[in-house]
C-alpha cells in the first residue's frame, strides 16, 4: 500500500495514560474514556470535542473541569514507543496521514508530537462528524489523493474497524491496549500489538 491512514489516539499515541493521570487513577481514567468514546462514535455530526470531554466526565462522577485540564495538558500526550521509528520507516515508501476524533487545533498538536512525517490531518471538526462517519475516512483518503480502495487504514478501536472498512479502506487493528472485539478482529485484515508489525502488512 503507498498510502497509510491512522488513528490518531489510539492507534499512534497512549492517549489513555494521560487521562488516567488527570483522572487520578486508572479505573477512573478508563471509565471516563470509555464513556467519552462512546458518546463521539454515536454523536454523528460535529459538536465541540471538549465539550464531549466535559460531558463524559460528568456522567462518570468527575468534574466538568476535566476536560480543561485536558486541554492544558494536551502536548503531555506520547505515541506508542515504536510509532516514530515505524512510521518514518514508512513513510520512505508510502504517504501517510492521519483521521481523528477531535477539534482542528488539538488534532495537529497531538500529530506533531508523533516524530514522522504525516502528510494530511483530518479531524472530525473538519469533516463535520465524529467517527465512524463514513465522511471522515473518506477526506482522510482524499487528502491523501488516493482512492478509499488504495488506502490502508490503521485503526485504534473496534468501532474504526467498522468505519474505515465500510468506507471501502484495507484496515488493520493496532489493539495495542488489548480491547476484546471479535467481530472487529474477524473484520481487520490482520490484529497488530506493536507499530513495527506494519511493515509486513504493507510490503
Amino acid at each position: 500500500m503507498k498510502f497509510v491512514l491512522f488513528d490518531l489516539l489510539s492507534a499512534l499515541i497512549d492517549s489513555w495514560s494521560l487521562w488516567d493521570e488527570i483522572a487520578g487513577d486508572r479505573d477512573r481514567g478508563r471509565a471516563w474514556r470509555m464513556d467519552y468514546l462512546a458518546r463521539t462514535y454515536a454523536a454523528g455530526a460535529y459538536v465541540p470535542y471538549l465539550e464531549l470531554v466535559a460531558e463524559s466526565a460528568h456522567a462518570t462522577g468527575l468534574p466538568r473541569t476535566l476536560a480543561d485540564a485536558l486541554d492544558a495538558r494536551w502536548d503531555e500526550l506520547r505515541p506508542w514507543p515504536d510509532a516514530g521509528r515505524a512510521l518514518r520507516e514508512l513513510s520512505r515508501t508510502a504517504t501517510l496521514g492521519v483521521a481523528t476524533n477531535c477539534s482542528d487545533a488539538l488534532g495537529r498538536r497531538a500529530t506533531a508530537l508523533v516524530g514522522a512525517p504525516i502528510s494530511a490531518v483530518v479531524t472530525a471538526e473538519s469533516a463535520g462528524c465524529y467517527k465512524p462517519c463514513r465522511r471522515v475516512y473518506l477526506q482522510g483518503a482524499e487528502a491523501l489523493g488516493a482512492r478509499p480502495e488504495e488506502v490502508l487504514f490503521v485503526a485504534g478501536s473496534p468501532f474504526d474497524v467498522r468505519g474505515a472498512a465500510d468506507a471501502g479502506m484495507t484496515v488493520v487493528w493496532h489493539n495495542r491496549t488489548g480491547l476484546v472485539a471479535a467481530g472487529a478482529e474477524a473484520r481487520a485484515a490482520g490484529v497488530l500489538r506493536e507499530l513495527t508489525e506494519l511493515a509486513q502488512v504493507v510490503d
